[in-house]
């Protein structure tokens, strides 16, 4: 069965084709098709002026568009539309998504930072790692921080956060709410067993590519706060040319290092493990478990 989620982010739009493939044991495998990111950057006019440009409407409209046309040549069976920190932002976001669903004919939903920490967590990562640790999940955007923690595959808390990309490179998140997360942290995972960190997001994705770490091997702090320190002394086309980066990831990987390394540090975890997931994988699990069993979720 083919399955596809869009998620409409604060920096990017992705669009996920996954084939689910079921064994003869009944587990399923899912396979990716496809996976499509398109920079919208939703969260520079939101979180300036709390609404939407025309411009930035057309641009989603055009890229929903795209995304439905390749849902059709994939003939895929079902679909998951999703969008997060700039649209709960968005005083037009209503507006703008009844104008998507006219013209395309998908149906998006605003999610709330809770329910996002819990879509990343549905791709289960943890539970295939020892019992010897807790874990905390982190998934930074460009408008919020998603943080989920699990001792022994029980769910300790979900909390997110205002603190993101494009908000730190607007010089929009206040001292106040820094210290908010990190008293945060510092309460809630004290006393509880060593802390592995599981990181989702482009900018994690991007700096264990650059790191030349082979898959399911973590990456250290020191590393990250390595990076941080080389990473902050260039400028944006420098980092873009030097690293190879389009623009609207060579802007975001500095600041959303910062919040990394602030999360590890405060929660005293020494390792990251990223294994190259993100909201919109969450949903196509959310999605087949909805298929499989409608009682698990409305979607």
């Amino acid at each position: 069965m083919k399955l596809a989620a869009i998620d409409i982010g604060s920096n990017a739009a992705r669009l996920l084709i996954t084939e689910v493939v079921t064994d003869e044991k009944g587990k399923s495998q899912f396979n990716k098709l496809n996976l499509i990111r398109v920079p919208l950057r939703l969260g520079f006019d939101v979180f300036d002026t709390q609404v939407i440009s025309p411009e930035k409407e057309q641009h989603i409209i055009k890229t929903i568009k795209a995304y439905r046309a390749l849902i059709d040549v994939y003939e895929v069976e079902h679909y998951i539309a999703c969008a997060t920190s700039a649209m709960r932002d968005a005083k037009n976001a209503t507006a703008i998504i009844s104008h998507i669903k006219h013209e395309t004919g998908i149906d998006i939903k605003v999610i709330s930072g809770d329910e996002e920490a819990s879509f990343i967590y549905e791709n289960h990562i943890a539970e295939n790692l020892d019992t010897d640790h807790s874990y905390l999940y982190i998934d930074v955007g460009g408008g919020s921080t998603e943080l989920t923690f699990f001792n022994d595959n029980q769910l300790v808390f979900k909390e997110s956060f205002n603190i993101g990309t494009i908000r730190l490179l607007k010089n929009q998140v206040e001292e106040v709410k820094w210290d908010q997360m990190k008293d945060f942290i510092r309460v809630k995972t004290k006393g509880f067993k060593e802390i592995i960190c599981i990181g989702s997001g482009g900018n994690i994705n991007k700096v264990f590519s650059m790191s030349k770490k082979k898959d399911g091997k973590p990456l250290s702090l020191e590393l990250l706060k390595d990076y941080y320190k080389e990473l902050s002394s260039f400028s944006v086309p420098e980092r873009m040319r030097l690293y190879n980066l389009r623009e609207d990831r060579a802007d975001v990987i500095v600041p959303a290092l910062s919040i990394y390394i602030n999360v590890m540090r405060w929660s005293d975890a020494r390792e990251i493990f990223v294994p190259k997931i993100g909201l919109a994988d969450g949903l196509i699990h959310i999605l087949w478990n909805t298929i499989n069993n409608p009682a698990h979720v409305s979607s």
